[in-house]
Formats: structure tokens, sequence, C-alpha cells
């Protein structure tokens, strides 16, 4: 767990600080400089395109991760790098031409309820296009085990874009309808950065020799093209859905409560940059022990670390809300359930990375596409049949990923005979659901105090019960000895 500890730790604070600074968008800066139906429609421009995003990468940002370390030689790395690069041009090309053939008939369909969006629909297809790329590149330089800078790329580059932009707004340098125009540029200059530092890094000689299993490769891709687009219809078919119903408005109040939630998957993010080569190459070697030990190991680290802010999130939710414009309040169910469904994500690990990268890859297609009908089918009922607002929609993506999840644990337990459980396990989940119960319906009985509108008391109220919760589950962590490799990173800092 050292490169991956060390990595991680590094990619943790650099996903952190994209975080914060996207909160201070998010929750500041988006909410009173931009309109909201224009913050309504970057939400679901976004979303949009990362629907699309898998198609057109052709899933070949996955299969370096895979295949990469099965080749030993440069010839044969040159081989593989130079028959994978280009493969998602047989995706892009056909798309931009029939979407650019049929432009006038998409973008009515999608502005059917909302005209604004109908200028912006190509923009759409030019971010998919580029974050595409931008994921090839990003797993060229993970599988040479360099997860930082690409995550610096993917984390911090576009939120602090978007700070720039929103500010430029502010001070009337360029126009509302000219935003946007501006995030995309930036999104296709991100690329070309990525592009050139995985170059940097190996630069391969072309060639237009295949490799040998050329065959398993394209298969390969094209199963994890379809399970990745199915994923990202469970992540954002949300946010694309509510434009067909409402005010694209609503779109960006939902959008912030799912950022809030959202806030505590940055240690996942960060460790899974670099265990899925890492657990390639493990697999690849049939080191069947050491994929057991990371599955544990980063198991209870990810549970630990995105147990402690889910109680942070959850016990200080109200007073967040409470410094945000009075349109954005009621989403703290919203913020809980999406915030669940995080920790459980990082309770599995890395999970996702044995079943992909092993020989089993192929269950993700079916496993995928059940996910993305029910969480579509879900949302239809809670959000269209039963009304239930933002909050069906997360509750829909609540249960298709808490039963899926589920299902994948089985899963890795009856294939490789290995789960992510230990005692400490247990012990954590008790140490989280304790400090979620006695923190969250307490608070500092603070007079209200108002400084230019701003609820300063609610702030206090954060501040104080945050470091509270802090102190006290970092000494239970110590003290019950949960993880090694934390309470030595733990020991290093006090000393």
């Amino acid at each position: 767990m050292g490169i991956v500890l060390k990595q991680s730790f590094k990619n943790t604070l650099f996903i952190y600080l994209g975080f914060v600074i996207g909160g201070i968008n998010t929750l500041f800066l988006y909410t009173r400089f931009l309109e909201d139906e224009y913050y309504g429609l970057v939400t679901f421009l976004l979303s949009t395109s990362n629907i699309l995003m898998p198609l057109i990468a052709l899933g070949v940002h996955h299969t370096i991760i895979k295949f990469y370390s099965s080749y030993f030689t440069k010839i044969e790395q040159d081989k593989f790098l130079s028959s994978v690069l280009f493969l998602p041009l047989l995706v892009a090309i056909p798309m931009g031409y029939f979407g650019n053939l049929f432009y006038e008939e998409i973008s009515d369909y999608l502005s059917i309820n909302n005209s604004i969006i109908k200028n912006y629909t190509f923009v759409i297809y030019l971010i998919a296009f580029t974050c595409a790329y931008f994921e090839v590149f990003y797993a060229w330089a993970r599988v040479q085990f360099h997860s930082v800078f690409g995550n610096i790329l993917k984390e911090l580059w576009n939120r602090v874009v978007v700070m720039l932009l929103l500010f430029a707004v502010y001070f009337q340098w360029i126009s509302k309808e000219n935003f946007i125009y501006y995030l995309t540029g930036f999104y296709f200059l991100r690329m070309f950065v990525m592009m050139v530092y995985a170059f940097y890094l190996y630069f391969p000689k072309f060639t237009f020799s295949r490799p040998d299993n050329f065959a398993e490769i394209f298969r390969f891709s094209l199963y994890i093209i379809m399970a990745g687009s199915a994923g990202a219809i469970i992540l954002d078919i949300d946010k694309f859905m509510i434009p067909g119903k409402e005010a694209i408005q609503q779109a960006a109040y939902y959008s912030v409560a799912v950022f809030i939630g959202s806030f505590i998957e940055a240690p996942s993010r960060a460790m899974m940059n670099i265990l899925q080569p890492l657990t390639s190459k493990t697999l690849n070697e049939e080191n069947h022990t050491e994929v057991a030990s990371l599955y544990k190991k980063s198991s209870i680290n990810l549970l630990l670390i995105s147990g402690l802010f889910f109680v942070l999130i959850n016990a200080n939710v109200n007073q967040l809300f409470n410094l945000l414009p009075q349109q954005y309040a009621g989403g703290e169910l919203v913020v809980f359930m999406i915030s669940f469904v995080k920790m459980y994500n990082g309770f599995l690990g890395n999970n996702g990375a044995i079943i992909n990268n092993s020989q089993y890859y192929k269950i993700t297609l079916p496993y995928s596409f059940m996910m993305a009908i029910s969480v579509y089918a879900l949302n239809w009922l809670f959000y269209y049949k039963l009304e239930m607002g933002t909050d069906g929609l997360a509750l829909a993506t609540l249960i298709v990923i808490f039963f899926a999840n589920t299902g994948k644990i089985l899963f890795v337990k009856r294939k490789f005979s290995m789960t992510p459980f230990t005692d400490k396990s247990w012990l954590m989940i008790g140490i989280i659901l304790g400090i979620y119960i006695i923190f969250t319906f307490w608070d500092f009985p603070f007079h209200s105090l108002y400084i230019w509108k701003v609820p300063v008391h609610q702030m206090i109220n954060i501040l104080l019960k945050s470091i509270l919760i802090t102190i006290l589950y970092l000494y239970l962590v110590m003290k019950l000895k949960i993880s090694d490799e934390i309470t030595k990173l733990l020991k290093r800092f006090y000393k």
C-alpha cells in the first residue's frame, strides 16, 4: 500500500482543494453571479456530455489500464498503444457527422420545455469528445504510475477555470451567454495539456502492427463501452431528466444538494487513480494474495475517511443550507442519500477494479445495463409518477447503487473467495453510526447573529461541531487501531 497511500494522499489533497474551489463556485458564485437558468443549463449540458463521453471513448481508457501491464517489451507496448489510441475516432467521427446532419431535430427535442438549450446543444458533443480523450491520456499516465498531475487537471483545472469565468461574468468582461463557450474552449485546452504530459512520460514508436491479442482488446473495449455508458446513465440521468418535466433552474438546485453529498467521494477517487492500474498488474501476475490485501486495506481506509466526511456533512447540513439563497433550501434528504451511497462505494474498496480487470469483466455489461434500466424506471416512478421531486431522484440512485454494490461484493466472494470485511470494519461502522447519532440532532445554542446578511452564528456552529467531531473520530480510530496505515500517518502529523 506504500505507493497507493503516497499518491492517494497527494491526490486526496488536490481533490479536496478542487472540492473547496468547486464548493465556492457551487454554493456562492454560481448562485449569485450566474442566473439560475444559466446555472441549470450548465448542469444539464455537462451531465448530458458525461452520459455521451463513455460512448465516444469506446472504453479505451479502461482497456489501457487492463492490458498495458500484460506486455513486457517496448515493442509490444508500442503496438498496443498505437492500436488503441485512435479507436475513439471510430465513434467520434460518425457521431459528429450525424449529429451535424440532424442537429435541428436533436436540438428541438432537447429544448421542448426549455428553449435556452437549443443554441448550446452542440456543446454537449464537444465537451464529451474532449473528456473522452482526456481520460484516454490520463489512463496512459496512470499505467506509468503517475496519477497526480492528471488528477490535478481533472479535479482542479475545470473548477479554477469556472471560478475565473464566473468572476469575468460578474465584472462584465464576458456575457452569461458566452460563459459556456469559453468553458468549452478550456476543456479542449485541458485535453491537449494531458496529451503532452502523457507523451512526455512515454512516447511510443507508432506502428500499424497490431498486438496478437487485438481481437480480445477490441472485444473488451466493446463490453466496457456499453457498461461505461450504462454507468454514466446511472450517475447523470437524474439531472438530464429534470428539464423534461420542470424548469431548468431545478437542475441547478438539485445539483447543489448532489455536490454537497458527493463531497465525501474524494478519497475513493484519489485512491482508485492508483489502485486500478495496481490491481490490474497484480491480477495479470496472478498474485491473488496481494489482490486480497489491497481489497481489505482499501476498504477499511476508504470507509474510515469517507465515514468522517459523511458525519461532518450530515451533522452540519441544516446550517449549510441556511448559508445559501432560499430557493436552494430543502435538499437535506438528497444530501443524506447521496452521501450514504458515496460512503458505501468507498466501503467496497477496489471491488470494481478487481471485476473490470479480471477474466470476469463481461459480467459488468449485464450488471450495468440492469442498473441503468432500474435507475431510469425508478426515476420515472418516483419523479414523474409519484411526484416525489428531487428526493425521488436521489432515492432511486440510492436503491439501485446499494443493491448493485452488494451484488458486486457477493460476486467477488464467489469467484475470488475474498471479501473487503475485517473485524475492524464493524468497529468502524459503529464509530460512524455513534458519532452521527450524537451530533446530527444537537447544535450549539447560539443567538442569531447576522453580518451583511450572512448568518455568522451558523458558520460558528459548523466550525465548532466539525472540530469536536474530528477530534473524537480520530481519537477513536487511533485508540481502536482501526487502520495501521492511517494510524502511522496520524502519528507522523501529530509529532
